[in-house]
């Protein structure tokens, strides 16, 4: 008959390896983790662009004028800190909802908060409504 033993400690760490991480280790782990932590929160910080909240737009249509089979009016408000350029992108569509139209105008910088323009868009085929697509800051 065969006597097995259970392997010693020393055999089973030169085996696998310490399991226990000693005290300044588990130290070191916990400052990077924190560290990185830190990094994520202050990234996502600028990201979300707290550093400036007033560079904000906000654009809002109020009508459009079908003036012909080939063009189309949208009006449009548009608010920004005073002495911002805007831009913004038109769009027409047609009674299927397809764009047949489509223009990029550049609003120039002004000391009021809140305006109203008028733009006429050129399309491809007969427009049935225009709106605005979207207004940025360049």
């Amino acid at each position: 008959m065969t006597r097995t033993t259970a392997p010693s400690t020393a055999d089973l760490e030169d085996r696998y390896g310490r399991a226990r991480l000693s005290p300044r280790r588990r130290l070191g782990i916990l400052v990077a983790a924190v560290v990185a932590l830190a990094a994520l929160v202050v990234a996502w910080v600028i990201w979300s662009g707290l550093g400036d909240p007033a560079a904000t737009v906000d654009y809002r249509d109020t009508g459009y004028q079908k003036v012909s089979d080939r063009e189309i009016s949208v009006r449009f408000e548009v608010t920004a800190e005073p002495g911002q350029v805007v831009e913004c992108a038109a769009q027409a569509l047609n009674d299927k909802f397809e764009t047949v139209g489509w223009k990029v105008v550049q609003l120039p910088a002004s000391p009021e908060r809140t305006r109203g323009f008028v733009e006429t868009i050129r399309t491809t085929n007969p427009p049935n409504t225009a709106l605005i697509y979207r207004c940025w800051l360049p």
